[in-house]
């Protein structure tokens, strides 16, 4: 069998003019099973274009699609004290810190870049989720801060799309630490009269939630968002009784008063450019 597959199946390859595909051409989609072009995909914000899932986005993917034409400057961010608690558990924290930066390329899992949105300056934080599940540590609450203020120095709205696991379990009573401080820059920013809007996508939970996620003047949540503080079946035991269908889902909060907005990622951007538009246009007759 191997003088077939290793010379005949090669020549007939070549004389019929036969190539392999590549594996990484086609990306099924999680919802509804259909196979789609990865090109496709992309230039289509990582939406399905059979069912409209919307899939999850990269940090790096969030700042490209928001600022116009792709343009922005990221900024250099605090560097946390590394493994502050000598955590470890299965594996060493700091051999998890490791393996999270080589495979995200990223010193950890927030991203904060300024630039403009529909010709409005704005400041940008994004979450990765790929690192360490989006988890909040010093780190993520150091830039969260760094954005707050510059967002103040720049007198730009600031917008932070949140997507996370919560609190990292890694760092202790210091991840916990950082509601309070992620609060604090919320407040910064609305203290200094400048708009903090908050995009919710999937998933948004633990800490996150419970903290500077839910205090947007104005809360927008991607559709079929999973945002939430503590998972369904923890909620359903404590409680003793069945949640509601679509439960924690941007639509059920969004019907129910939690947040004020269930936006397609299509629209995304200039739904952000307009509130943008809006909420700074007496500091814009101001300054004029």
């Amino acid at each position: 069998m191997s003088w077939l597959s290793e010379f005949v199946r090669p020549k007939i390859r070549t004389l019929l003019g036969r190539t392999e595909v590549p594996d990484n051409l086609w990306h099924q989609c999680p919802s509804c099973q259909q196979m789609i072009f990865k090109s496709e995909l992309e230039a289509g914000k990582k939406v399905c274009p059979h069912c409209g899932f919307h899939m999850r986005a990269t940090a790096v993917e969030r700042l490209a699609w928001t600022f116009d034409d792709g343009n922005y400057t990221r900024i250099d961010l605090p560097k946390a004290v590394p493994d502050p608690l000598r955590f470890r558990d299965e594996k060493r924290y700091s051999d998890r810190l490791r393996d999270a930066r080589d495979a995200t390329k990223l010193e950890d899992g927030l991203l904060v870049a300024h630039g403009t949105i529909g010709g409005n300056r704005a400041v940008v934080a994004a979450m990765e989720f790929t690192f360490m599940g989006g988890s909040m540590g010093a780190a993520v609450g150091d830039g969260l801060v760094a954005a707050a203020k510059l967002a103040v120095l720049q007198a730009a709205p600031l917008i932070v799309y949140t997507a996370s696991g919560g609190a990292r379990m890694q760092e202790g009573a210091i991840s916990l630490m950082q509601m309070p401080r992620t609060t604090i820059a919320a407040q910064m920013v609305k203290e200094a009269g400048l708009p903090f809007i908050v995009v919710l996508t999937d998933p948004t939970t633990g800490g996150v939630s419970a903290s500077f996620a839910m205090l947007g003047d104005i809360q927008i949540a991607e559709p079929n968002a999973l945002i939430g503080f503590a998972g369904a079946r923890v909620i359903e035991q404590t409680v003793r009784e069945k949640l509601p269908e679509g439960f924690q889902r941007a639509e059920y909060l969004f019907k129910h008063g939690i947040i004020d907005m269930v936006i397609k990622r299509g629209e995304l951007t200039e739904t952000l450019a307009r509130l943008i538009s809006l909420l700074t246009a007496n500091q814009a007759k101001a300054a004029a």
